[in-house]
């Protein structure tokens, strides 16, 4: 079955600095979102109250907190997103493969418990790092591209669920990637929109003809004048490809 046009768009949650602030924003662009990702900001603000704004208004939840730790740390950790019942849940893959194992492992007990499982994603390569602070300030030597691509195949070894990669690594990635793996793409700017510290950017267009399944966006949508007039410009545009 095709999924909706609206559940393969993500709304990040940032800057917002009181939940009823957040429940009016999530209200006006839920017609045209199906998912909205509570990142490390407002987690760290609101705590696990916030997962509830999302759903009382009957949309996925993705608690983007990128786990990184050892791996029976990530693996309690993610039992307790398992209670928190988001959809979506993410950790680094750079952590390494007996970490993410640690992660798939607990939120699969989880499910033959009968509970809800939120699907694993593994961050890759973060769109915020390009060519110059990989080579110069984590010293790795691969290119971006192909860094992303050896992340991608430890986080389908591990058994996890998805990866957030750019839409710029996709084409090479893509090919590792098991049928049915989701492809979670962040820095998502309709044609003409502000950069910001994004460096690896993509249109929704773009991303989505790359195989991205779920694209993330945020201040394209945030900090527009008309929150859901830009929510459903996006919506409208993805529905088009």
């Amino acid at each position: 079955m095709k999924t909706p046009s609206r559940d393969r768009l993500a709304l990040a949650l940032d800057n917002v600095s009181s939940l009823s602030a957040l429940t009016h924003l999530i209200k006006a662009t839920a017609p045209s979102i199906g998912v909205f990702k509570i990142g490390l900001e407002l987690f760290t603000r609101f705590g696990p109250p916030v997962c509830d704004v999302v759903r009382e208004a009957e949309r996925k939840i993705f608690l983007d907190l990128k786990l990184h730790d050892i791996p029976n740390t990530v693996g309690k950790a993610v039992l307790s997103a398992c209670d928190l019942k988001v959809d979506y849940l993410t950790i680094h893959t750079q952590g390494g493969i007996s970490m993410m194992r640690a992660a798939a492992e607990a939120a699969d007990s989880r499910r033959k418990k009968g509970g809800v499982l939120p699907k694993i994603i593994g961050v890759t390569l973060l769109t915020s790092i390009d060519a110059d602070c990989l080579r110069t300030e984590l010293l790795a030597t691969a290119p971006p591209a192909e860094y992303a691509r050896h992340l991608a195949s430890l986080a389908v070894r591990a058994g996890l669920d998805g990866i957030v990669c750019s839409a710029a690594d996709l084409p090479s990635v893509k090919p590792l990637l098991p049928r049915g793996f989701e492809i979670v793409t962040p820095g998502i700017r309709p044609a003409g929109s502000a950069v910001n510290d994004q460096k690896r950017i993509a249109t929704p267009e773009e991303a989505i003809k790359n195989g991205a399944t779920l694209l993330v966006v945020g201040r394209a949508v945030t900090e527009a004048g008309d929150p859901a007039a830009a929510a459903a410009a996006l919506l409208a545009g993805i529905a088009r490809v």
